[in-house]
């Protein structure tokens, strides 16, 4: 075998090392990793002649070609005895057949990706049939090389409960955390299964129930093989009868215990029905079973779940063999806990974002919206949310934001900032003046005991807001720190549009900067991108490219294109396998109203002006051939705003009238700067007449501020 580096390549790193360690002829060392020698192997190694009593190695090497077959070795030690690792032959002719499909499906990986696979518990079989317990990783070779390199560790005992106990901390996922585990309790058995309590895995809180009402899922199982029909495989819900046994098995005397039950005759007469034998038993040749249970210490303790290690007939369980598993369970089932509360965060957090996507634009904006978490190992899901909706004066609302962090504190500043949003552009508020009062809430979070001394700030979130104008085409769009919308006009221009940056939210401590108003042409067919850093993000472009390349696939969604559809191919068509963060896009489409579904008047505030208006609305709604109950309505409302306007505004009035779905929209604007209030006046009091009559003739009114002064809208019922 070959054992003098040539190259820098992983192999001969490892083979390097495995020289200073590999005592000349290693015949003293044991072939057994499970023997009592734990002591001799936690001695460090000497690189010079150490007494032969003391000699023990446990590494060793093997290289692999693009085809996974064996290039060369170094399994000098004696505890590798047995191993076949002949040059030319496949390497997963060291694996137990059941284990082939999910360590060839590694490899794979490795050589594709190029990024290591690192100390996961694996079985290698000997020549003789017997198993070997090894920590085995995976390397790409070194370029330009081609290939990888597995180091192997054969695994003392007390080695593998470290080993095992690291390596399934190191997911947040509750479905990789029980693999994990089941995998660890591989080398104790043939095949080895994690049930959780069906709580435990949807992340819910968990509390000591009734044994009768306990309900397991299966979580993990190894090996990865076929299974024999109605045996329960991951995913999968253990029968009623079946969860009830193991709790009653593993809570004996109200307390839980690990159990051993030792022959096949002594399963089937504790199982009975031939169903539950099917669920439970994972072949013919099973024939003993220790269940372990994971339990969280408490008062009293909470069963978390069950473990299950299958053995054949000629393996029979011994006292040892018990104790280690419990010492692995009980040193592991916090790990599940975690993984637990991870879920319940990721779930919170995920419902909360799903609620914030928008549901509806409109009669005039055609909306359509993607969301798409990171991986599920992540810290929890990230601050991106998107929201559209109409407004009350038939414009349309569109919102991006993106909020510093992940997980629940980001989550929780995400739902209020879009809530407090939503709040202030339906009271009429621009787009930048909603700004500044969320800058202002991102401060004031930061400063309370909820902000840094909790240990999480929201300080440089981002904000985009855009207002759309059915009736004039026009967008007012306002950001704070926010990547630019993409705008592709009917004609198929298309590029991000031109926004004076501005820092993020809570940034301006020392001057604090008006957020800039910016007003876009957007005809009827434009299609406008909102989206989240995540979408533009790549490692191998810088921003303004990855911008290009949105603006590029945007501009190719053709106009009779289903929104929703158009929008899930612009994530995939640039968001790579491998996600490192969120991604949001919402694309929305502007329809607007027709030309005859609107009319425009502007009058001078003379006292003639109520009845230039009433003429002018009275002959539309003719036209339109409204009925004559809302027509006397919208006239009489008309008037009265009118009216109001001349009597306590300077300048011209603006009348405009809408034609909207089932009802009319109705529009005064004039250049004054006072609220009208609707006040509890009595019987004979002269002021306020006018809006009590407003308020009784619509279903909904209000004011919405412009630069030159209010309008005051009313819908009325058609």
């Amino acid at each position: 075998m070959d054992s003098t580096p040539s190259s820098s390549s992983p192999f001969d790193l490892v083979s390097s090392a495995l020289g200073r360690y590999v005592p000349g002829g290693g015949s003293a060392a044991a072939a057994d990793p499970d023997d009592a020698r734990e002591d001799r192997a936690s001695d460090p190694p000497v690189s010079e002649g150490p007494p032969a009593d003391r000699q023990e190695q446990i590494l060793g090497v093997v290289n692999l070609d693009g085809d996974l077959r064996i290039t060369r070795s170094n399994l000098d030690a004696a505890v590798f005895a047995g191993l076949d690792a002949v040059p030319g032959s496949p390497f997963a002719d060291l694996l137990p057949p059941g284990d082939v499909p999910t360590v060839t499906r590694r490899l794979r990986q490795v050589l594709e990706i190029g990024e290591a696979h690192v100390a996961r518990i694996q079985r290698l079989r000997r020549g003789d049939g017997s198993e070997l317990v090894v920590s085995m990783s995976i390397l790409p070779a070194a370029a330009p090389q081609e290939g990888l390199t597995v180091s192997l560790i054969a695994m003392a005992r007390r080695l593998h409960l470290y080993a095992a106990e690291t390596a399934i901390g190191t997911s947040l996922d509750i479905g990789e955390t029980a693999q994990s585990l089941a995998e660890s309790l591989l080398a104790w058995g043939d095949v080895a299964a994690v049930d959780l309590d069906f709580a435990v895995w949807t992340g819910e809180g968990v509390t000591e129930r009734a044994q009768g009402r306990i309900r397991l899922r299966r979580a993990a199982l190894v090996p990865d093989r076929a299974w024999p029909e109605g045996y329960v495989t991951p995913g999968g819900d253990l029968p009623g009868d079946a969860s009830r046994l193991l709790a009653q098995a593993v809570r004996r005397n109200d307390a839980p215990q690990a159990i051993v039950i030792p022959d096949r005759k002594s399963v089937e007469r504790l199982l009975g029905s031939p169903r539950v034998i099917r669920a439970l038993v994972p072949g013919d040749r099973s024939a003993s079973v220790a269940c372990i249970p994971l339990v969280l210490d408490g008062e009293p303790p909470v069963v978390l779940g069950v473990a299950e290690v299958w053995r054949r007939a000629n393996r029979p369980f011994h006292d040892s063999d018990l104790f280690d598993l419990q010492e692995l369970v009980a040193r592991t089932a916090h790990h599940v806990d975690l993984a637990r509360q991870h879920q319940r965060e990721h779930t919170q957090v995920l419902a909360l974002q799903r609620r914030l996507l928008p549901r509806t634009g409109g009669n005039t904006v055609d909306i359509a919206s993607v969301y798409q978490p990171a991986t599920p190992d992540s810290a929890g899901v990230g601050g991106d949310w998107v929201n559209s909706f109409p407004l009350a004066d038939g414009r349309t609302a569109l919102v991006v934001g993106d909020v510093v962090g992940h997980g629940l504190g980001a989550a929780a500043t995400m739902g209020q900032l879009s809530m407090e949003a939503r709040a202030l552009l339906s009271a009429g508020l621009a787009p930048d003046e909603v700004l500044e009062h969320l800058d202002e809430t991102i401060t004031l979070l930061d400063d309370a005991e909820s902000g840094l001394a909790a240990g999480y700030s929201a300080l440089g979130s981002t904000c985009c807001i855009a207002l759309y104008d059915p009736v004039s085409h026009q967008m007012t769009l306002s950001s704070a720190g926010h990547l630019p919308p993409v705008l592709v006009l009917p004609n198929g221009e298309a590029g991000p549009l031109a926004l004076r940056p501005h820092p993020g939210l809570g940034t301006e401590f020392a001057l604090r900067e008006p957020f800039d108003v910016h007003t876009f042409e957007t005809p009827p067919g434009s299609l406008l991108a909102l989206y989240t850093d995540g979408l533009v993000e790549d490692p191998a472009l810088s921003i303004d490219e990855g911008i290009g390349k949105l603006a590029e696939v945007v501009s190719t969604v053709h106009p009779w294109d289903a929104l929703e559809q158009a929008a899930r191919h612009v994530v995939s068509t640039l968001v790579p396998a491998r996600q490192r963060d969120d991604v949001t896009l919402l694309l929305a489409r502007m329809i607007g109203y027709r030309k005859g579904d609107t009319a425009t008047w502007r009058l001078p505030a003379r006292e003639d002006a109520p009845a230039r208006a009433r003429a002018h609305v009275s002959a539309l709604l003719r036209q339109w051939h409204t009925r004559d109950v809302s027509r006397d309505d919208v006239t009489l409302l008309i008037s009265e705003l009118v009216t109001n306007a001349v009597r306590f505004a300077t300048g011209p009035i603006t009348v405009r009238l809408i034609r909207a779905g089932h009802g009319l929209l109705c529009e005064v604007g004039d250049t004054g700067n006072g609220r009208p209030r609707l006040s509890a006046g009595g019987l004979l009091d002269d002021g306020g007449r006018g809006l009590h009559i407003v308020h009784r003739l619509t279903t909904r009114w209000g004011v919405r501020w412009t630069d030159t002064g209010k309008v005051v809208w009313a819908e009325v019922a058609g």
